[in-house]
């Protein structure tokens, strides 16, 4: 399952660069230095790595405490069919309940902040820039959240996030590099295979969810597998 975070981040990439793009294009590396352009956009990644990894970490701890109350297979379940259903819901119903909305005060404080740091060039901007960039409200991000949740575990939660992060980075720095370099054919096809690719994910969750005893897919719930092998001695 930790394969499908870096795949979703790769395909996703670029609506990554679509939403966050234009921050991507106001940093302020130093053109004229190679070295010292390729280490300020190295910490921007970092950043926002960073910023991945601690938000993997809160969602897998949800994830582990219900999973302590033993519905972790229920959780997967109910996590494809969310992932499923945002995908194959029209835009105007998810716009009407978006969930986003009782954060967008801490969202617009994250902004203020942005802004002032990509004013600066002193060596930590670009941390804290990617750092900030991390937090800002993402489709893409919110599917990798779900994710997260449904590892049931801290770790396997914010590794889930920055796999995430890691699968967006090859294209978000070369749209760093190259600025608007991709044809609009090419955009529209990706764009097409971001929502296929998400489904199959929620698919994948539903099947992990019904424990059907397939390895690495959908193996046995735990408390299964344990009785199986005390029956066997």
């Amino acid at each position: 399952m930790l394969v499908s975070a870096l795949i979703l981040g790769l395909l996703g990439s670029l609506h990554c660069v679509g939403m966050c793009g234009p921050i991507a294009f106001m940093l302020p590396v130093d053109r004229s230095n190679s070295f010292r352009k390729v280490s300020q956009i190295s910490l921007y990644h970092f950043g926002r790595l960073l910023a991945y990894s601690i938000i993997g970490l809160v969602f897998g701890l949800v994830g582990k405490s219900l999973y302590i109350f033993g519905i972790q297979q229920q959780l997967s379940i109910i996590i494809g069919v969310i992932m499923i259903v945002v995908i194959l819901l029209p835009h105007k119903i998810i716009g009407k309940y978006n969930l986003s909305k009782p954060l967008y005060k801490g969202i617009s404080k994250v902004k203020t902040s942005l802004g002032k740091a990509l004013k600066k060039k002193t060596a930590d901007t670009f941390l804290t820039i990617g750092f900030l960039n991390g937090f800002l409200p993402c489709g893409l991000v919110y599917m990798a959240v779900f994710g997260a949740v449904a590892t049931g575990s801290l770790l396997e939660g914010s590794l889930y996030m920055v796999l995430f992060g890691l699968g967006t980075i090859p294209l978000m720095t070369t749209a760093i590099y190259l600025g608007k370099f991709l044809n609009s054919t090419i955009k529209q096809r990706i764009q097409k295979a971001i929502p296929v690719f998400v489904v199959v994910i929620g698919l994948l969750f539903i099947l992990r969810g019904l424990g059907l005893g397939i390895p690495y897919l959908s193996p046995a719930p735990i408390i299964e597998t344990a009785v199986s092998a005390i029956e066997c001695h």
